[in-house]
């Protein structure tokens, strides 16, 4: 087996920028397989009580990766499909209005959301690495750094990739760990 059957992997031994950015690449690959290949009814299945969807979680992902290395990157607006939405970072609007989107609709947000973000990423480090200060600050004015927006969008994938395992298996039964090698969405 190469890398080219499963990109996904971080390396055994790389640098610190390898590893933060192979591990968000394993969690996004992981959360994209879990909601892969679903029809509408599968994209908006619930679980008990909660109202949490598929759809939902790649509706909200793609406005976090956005959100996450625009905003709290460079300070910028969200911009484009978003400022078109009336979507205004507050509420649960991502999540609720993901059962008026198709399927298409949500792969696609979501997909190009992940390839804005891995370029503004990408420039970013070359910018001044994970230690380069960002836009986003607590109260008193200081900055963090670009390490510390990667480690977010690691934890939040990694709190809604454990969403998207028990979701999936209620659809159809999908379970595992990674993608098997060779998958593509």
């Amino acid at each position: 087996m190469t890398t080219t059957d499963t990109p996904w992997e971080p390396p055994l031994a790389g640098s610190e920028i390898d590893h933060l950015v192979g591990a968000l690449e394993r969690l996004r690959a992981t959360f994209r397989w879990k909601a892969d290949g679903l029809d509408a009814a599968g994209l908006q299945t619930r679980i008990g009580s909660s109202a949490l969807t598929l759809g939902g979680l790649l509706k909200h992902l793609a406005v976090v990766e956005d959100h996450t290395f625009t905003e709290k990157l460079t300070g910028d607006p969200i911009g484009s499909p978003w400022d078109e939405t009336g979507w205004d970072g507050t509420g649960d609007w991502d999540f609720t209005s993901a059962a008026e989107d198709t399927p298409e609709q949500l792969y696609d947000g979501w997909d190009a959301a992940v390839e804005r973000s891995r370029a503004r990423l990408g420039a970013a480090l070359a910018e001044g690495g994970l230690d380069r200060p960002v836009h986003a600050s607590d109260d008193a004015g200081h900055h963090a750094n670009l390490r510390r927006l990667v480690c977010d969008l690691v934890e939040e994938y990694g709190r809604h990739t454990g969403h998207a395992d028990l979701l999936r298996e209620a659809v159809d039964g999908r379970v595992g760990e990674d993608p098997p090698p060779g998958w593509r969405p």
